[in-house]
């Protein structure tokens, strides 16, 4: 492969003003769009030698073909500029933004002489307001039954407000008590404005008055003894009542902001929005992103922003907090401003308080999103006949990998050192049939990965032998699998082959992860096989790593409390409930180690002959 690009710029070509730049393939296909505050010196990171690229990186480029790009005036107009293309030309490795269209509004037809309040999935309704966005459409309706209680606005369709207003004969919403409009011959058109004025006032966060005023003008009625209003008054302040608490108190009546909490592996993100006004989550939207190429957090942060705040009409709060600020985070809140139209949008991280609690619910939130997004796709049958039959074509197989196993070693600095074995069968995790070694002496990983596989290999039931007696219990552990993975790269899978040449088995093709699942490993290649970067068999690929490294990562914990409780349990007068009690004060068996007597007998139960004792047998050790 060469290792410069034919269609690389000429030196001094490349302006070193602000822009945007695309990549296209030999069809004029856009691949990639990107923007830089210098384009000479962002585009020079992609022409450099091809062997220190990353590897997506690398696959853009000598798919391309030719690059151009366009200079603009400041780094927002790059900004807009670059959204406007990414929307326009949908570019195969930009990010992909899977949001769900299909998350319920409440809205309010300001642009109508008589404005009702509706559930809409509609985004571009002219001169509306907007509330949400609500996870279940039940919420919403539940929040409108509330509010006109309170708030007696027009709920009707306009075809039926314009029957109502020519025949002089209420709606029906109107006639059961729904509709509080004009069409209901109880208010004008402007004493009706004036309502609807207060419940978008009220849904904006503005909250504490509305309340408080129910409440003067309840106790009033009270005194008075006008007994019918102060009823009405009471129910009145029960709806709004009702409305806040389906809105949890997170903050200061004063605070609208929106939180956008991500969590994101090397393939995918999930993002998690909350919508806070007022000082309470007024919405919820998530959403999940497709990564081709390996982008960083900031990158990732402003594309999510961008894409949340592109819709006409969007409702931008003052401020925006994110787990991590961009590069251009300057420019992205001038861009926000500009989109709000008053006031100055601050983008921002929460360190500290209220707003960093909430923030961590929100990446709570992503996390479990993004397990489900994993979840569904790994157990989707179609999903998972895909996934087998896409390994099955890269690697070359002659048959679908049905069973896999994958092996992970792990060690503390040398110490210690496990390794454990995951099983998939039909995409699907077998966890009764995991198993975990223990490694006694090794010079390396290669040397602790040929050990292992001679150990599992040992169990394999002989050529012949796959016949049991029908009253036998099956033995899981000797059936073979069709596909080996090692966690690893080259000297992994060398290994891995020397194992199987030596056990002498056939019939099982070897792989080799590497490279955090940029790659797969073949033995004797000297190019990896790579993956699409959304195929449905690189999905499978992760999830069996990312188990064998958590099923060895847990085994080793495990050893590492056991040798420690072995050690101590040999102290004179430390049984295993005390062992226990040192082990919860201090946290790990590392703090306890570096502990002194003297800190060693704040633990309860524990004197100072004891925790000398205890120090000693430990240094010891």
């Amino acid at each position: 492969m060469a290792e410069q690009l034919s269609y690389r710029p000429k030196a001094g070509e490349i302006p070193t003003h602000p822009g945007v730049y695309r990549f296209r393939d030999a069809n004029r296909r856009v691949l990639y769009v990107g923007k830089a505050k210098n384009l000479r010196s962002r585009l020079s990171n992609y022409f450099a030698p091809l062997r220190t690229l990353h590897e997506r990186t690398r696959r853009m480029v000598t798919t391309a073909t030719s690059v151009e790009w366009t200079v603009v005036g400041s780094d927002v107009e790059a900004l807009q500029l670059e959204y406007t293309w990414i929307k326009e030309f949908e570019p195969p490795f930009n990010v992909k933004f899977r949001d769900d269209k299909t998350y319920p509004y409440l809205a309010v037809t300001l642009g109508d002489e008589a404005p009702r309040v509706m559930v809409t999935r509609n985004p571009r309704i002219k001169g509306a307001r907007y509330f949400g966005p609500y996870p279940k459409i039940w919420a919403v309706h539940d929040t409108i039954d509330l509010m006109i209680k309170a708030f007696p606005i027009r709920t009707c369709s306009d075809s039926s407000y314009k029957r109502a207003m020519q025949s002089g004969k209420p709606c029906f919403p109107g006639q059961i008590g729904k509709c509080g409009g004009p069409c209901s011959m109880t208010v004008s058109i402007e004493e009706h404005r004036r309502i609807v004025d207060d419940f978008v006032s009220f849904m904006s966060g503005n909250d504490k008055r509305f309340t408080r005023e129910l409440q003067r003008s309840m106790k009033d009625a009270a005194e008075q003894q006008d007994y019918e209003s102060a009823a009405r008054y009471r129910d009145q302040l029960l709806s709004l009542e009702a409305v806040l608490d389906k809105s949890t108190v997170v903050m200061k009546d004063t605070v609208d902001a929106d939180m956008f909490g991500i969590e994101h592996d090397e393939l995918s993100a999930a993002v998690q929005q909350f919508v806070v006004r007022g000082g309470r989550i007024r919405g919820v939207r998530s959403w999940t992103v497709d990564k081709e190429l390996d982008v960083e957090a900031g990158d990732l942060i402003e594309g999510v922003i961008r894409t949340a705040y592109s819709a006409p009409k969007v409702d931008v709060p003052r401020e925006i907090i994110v787990p991590v600020l961009p590069d251009d985070a300057a420019e992205i809140s001038e861009w926000l401003t500009s989109v709000r139209g008053r006031g100055t949008v601050r983008l921002k991280t929460a360190q500290r308080g209220e707003k960093a609690a909430l923030m961590e619910t929100a990446v709570l939130n992503a996390k479990q999103a993004l397990i489900r997004h994993k979840t569904r796709r790994s157990s989707d049958f179609a999903s998972r006949s895909q996934a087998l039959a896409d390994l099955q074509d890269a690697l070359g197989m002659s048959d679908a990998p049905l069973r896999i196993e994958c092996f992970d070693i792990s060690h503390l600095s040398g110490t210690n050192i496990v390794a454990s074995m995951v099983v998939f069968e039909d995409g699907l995790a077998r966890k009764n049939q995991y198993r975990t070694f223990s490694i006694a002496e090794s010079t390396d990983d290669t040397d602790s990965m040929y050990q292992v596989l001679m150990r599992r290999l040992a169990h394999l039931d002989e050529p012949g032998d796959e016949e049991e007696p029908t009253d036998a219990a099956p033995k899981r552990f000797s059936y073979p699998p069709q596909l080996l993975l090692v966690d690893g790269g080259q000297p992994q899978v060398a290994a891995a082959k020397r194992a199987l040449e030596e056990s002498g088995r056939t019939g099982i093709q070897i792989a080799g992860i590497a490279k955090r699942l940029e790659e797969l490993w073949l033995p004797d290649d000297d190019f990896p096989v790579i993956l699409p970067r959304n195929s449905e068999a690189l999905y499978l690929v992760q999830r069996l790593r990312d188990e064998a490294h958590r099923f060895a990562i847990t085994y080793q914990r495990k050893r590492r409390k056991r040798d420690i409780s072995t050690v101590l349990s040999e102290v004179p007068g430390v049984g295993p409930a005390r062992v226990k009690k040192l082990l919860n004060q201090f946290g790990s068996v590392a703090r306890l180690k570096k502990a002194s007597p003297e800190e060693i007998t704040e633990a309860t139960g524990v004197g100072p002959a004891l925790a000398q004792a205890i120090h000693a047998k430990l240094h010891t050790r």
